[in-house]
């Protein structure tokens, strides 16, 4: 099974669109999620394990089961049981406050993310998330906002997807208060997940598991002009991007690395 899922893998990296010239990452078997950020990637496998990588290997984050990790400006994060942790002097450490299915520490120093039904988003402020030291709890900020997807960049604001699978684009959110705009709906696609990178690069992964980015993101026009199709030949369920590198996994668990 091992070997037809690499031949598949070569396939798919040779079947990629010419702008764009993807690799087999370093191995991880039956991947589930991948985030990358300030030079670091995480992942996590369906055995719900969180690994960090390093080279060319892959090592385990943690002694704690995981289903959604992230790492950023304010740290690394996760989310189990629709519990929160932060990863503290070697291992995550719980933080209490409110329950999330999936977080993001891509921002300016504010962590967001987006409970279980009815999938709130919430915020946490940057010196709330840098602070926290695996003790007590902390306050997090209801947005006012249903999504089951929520990244930011530290750029251009940040990206949501709500339960009906439309995007939203939020064009600022303050770390310090977490204050946002207004929602602006970005019409076109039908997304499962959406990820923003460092430089404002946003890429999303249809319900039917194509890859898409978003072009034209400028900072008066934090919204993009239209989506670009970035060709695979398998199904995709996560993509993440930093430093020019786009990082996906299949819906079979394998995962691959593109640039351009």
């Amino acid at each position: 099974m091992k070997a037809v899922a690499a031949f598949l893998l070569v396939l798919c990296c040779l079947a990629v669109s010419d702008a764009w010239n993807c690799v087999e990452a370093p191995r991880l078997s039956y991947a589930n999620q991948i985030d990358a950020g300030m030079g670091q990637v995480v992942a996590t496998d369906r055995y719900k394990r969180a690994y960090f990588l390093s080279g060319s290997s892959w090592y385990r984050l943690g002694t704690y089961s995981l289903q959604h990790v992230t790492v950023g400006p304010s740290g690394t994060w996760g989310t189990y049981l629709n519990r929160v942790y932060k990863y503290v002097a070697g291992n995550f450490k719980l933080a209490n406050g409110v329950g999330l299915l999936q977080v993001d520490a891509g921002g300016d120093g504010q962590v967001v993310g987006v409970g279980p039904s009815p999938y709130r988003a919430y915020c946490l402020r940057e010196s709330y998330a840098l602070a926290y030291a695996g003790v007590g709890s902390v306050s997090w900020s209801y947005l006012s906002r249903v999504l089951k997807y929520y990244s930011c960049g530290p750029q251009y604001g940040c990206w949501g997807v709500d339960t009906s699978s439309r995007v939203y684009v939020t064009k600022y959110i303050t770390p310090t208060s977490c204050s946002t705009s207004s929602w602006t709906y970005v019409s076109g696609l039908s997304m499962k997940m959406i990820e923003v990178g460092t430089d404002g690069s946003v890429f999303g992964v249809t319900t039917t598991g194509k890859v898409y980015q978003r072009s034209g993101i400028s900072s008066s026009r934090r919204e993009g002009t239209s989506w670009v199709y970035i060709p695979m030949c398998m199904p995709i369920k996560h993509v993440t991007y930093d430093l020019r590198q786009l990082w996906v996994v299949t819906t079979s668990g394998l995962v691959m690395k593109c640039s351009r």
